[in-house]
């Protein structure tokens, strides 16, 4: 499905942006090509070094907002799929510069939406976030209400046959502004400080979220969300691992934040299946038969009730487990 196929990324000099990058590059050598949408030209100048066109001919980059519809109407002329990655995405951020949070995680999804619908583009894969279930925060709501956007956006298609859906996941390990890379940086001055004794948070590593974006793209029906199964970590283990030696003092939760994070609640569970790998959640009203969907995928109803959150899970990263994923995910040279 990727031969002669050209995808757009928003936000795509972010950390998952070049890991999705570096995989359709390696897994599919045959596409068309990539073209890196974001408003940073700092970061594409890097990343444009990072990608030299010489070596990879494929590769395209496309200063713009999402915020400006016109600009992004333009980029996605001539495109096949769109990966939406580009969002305002730190919680204590967002609560104090509400409006720019909801131009680019609101207003930015309408316009991804209806550029899309306006050219020949055939699947969009938005990605979400733990935050926008149950969402406490304006980063949340503004998740949430960007998923909705995605989803609703199959029922007016009319003829196109354009599929939206959507990749819900928690904490990605070592990504921009994660509590991990925040931890290492802060090693050096003997103290990490932590926010809750009991919070927990979902783990996933950069390559889980690109398998999971690309499930997705391969295979949506339009408007499910998915969900894998992850397992989760306790914010002191993920300290004890960095630095067993150094202070940690409990500083409080920040505004917006929660001790535990959802990405299914018991009200979603009326319209979620059991994938295997993942978990998804059905749209109330769809195009296609449940029935066949079903059969397709070979998917189990969760019972009525059931809930995903961190702090629940079935599943954890031990301290010595986490320095495992440091070292093989986030810091080759890393030593206690």
């Amino acid at each position: 499905m990727y031969k002669d196929k050209t995808i757009l990324i928003t936000g795509g000099t972010g950390s998952l942006g070049k890991a999705l990058t570096s995989h359709i590059l390696k897994v599919h050598p045959e596409i068309k090509k990539i073209i890196i949408f974001s408003r940073d030209e700092q970061k594409q100048f890097q990343m444009a070094q990072e990608f030299p066109s010489d070596k990879f001919p494929q590769m395209r980059f496309f200063i713009g907002d999402v915020r400006d519809k016109e600009r992004l109407t333009r980029a996605v002329k001539n495109v096949d799929y769109i990966i939406h990655a580009a969002a305002m995405k730190h919680v204590h951020l967002a609560e104090y510069n509400p409006d720019e949070c909801v131009k680019t995680n609101i207003n930015g999804a309408q316009n991804v939406i209806h550029a899309a619908l306006e050219t020949n583009v055939e699947r969009v894969v938005a990605l979400s976030t733990d935050k926008a279930c149950a969402p406490i925060n304006l980063y949340g709501a503004t998740k949430l209400a960007s998923d909705k956007l995605f989803i609703a956006a199959n029922n007016i298609t009319g003829w196109n046959p354009i599929k939206f859906s959507v990749v819900r996941y928690g904490n990605v390990m070592g990504s921009n502004g994660s509590v991990i890379p925040f931890f290492l940086n802060k090693k050096k001055d003997g103290v990490l400080p932590i926010t809750d004794p009991t919070m927990t948070r979902f783990n996933i590593s950069l390559q889980g979220g690109v398998d999971m974006v690309m499930h997705a793209l391969e295979h949506a029906w339009g408007g499910e969300i998915f969900v894998p199964k992850i397992p989760s970590y306790k914010i002191p283990d993920v300290a004890e691992a960095v630095c067993p030696n150094c202070d940690k003092p409990v500083i409080g939760i920040r505004p917006g934040e929660k001790v535990h994070e959802e990405m299914i609640t018991t009200s979603d569970s009326f319209y979620t299946y059991d994938l295997g790998k993942y978990y998804t959640i059905l749209p109330a009203t769809h195009k296609w038969k449940i029935d066949d969907f079903i059969k397709q995928f070979n998917a189990t109803k969760v019972e009525p009730g059931f809930k995903y959150n961190s702090g629940e899970n079935n599943e954890w990263e031990t301290v010595e487990s986490l320095r495992t994923l440091i070292k093989e995910h986030v810091d080759s040279t890393f030593e206690v």
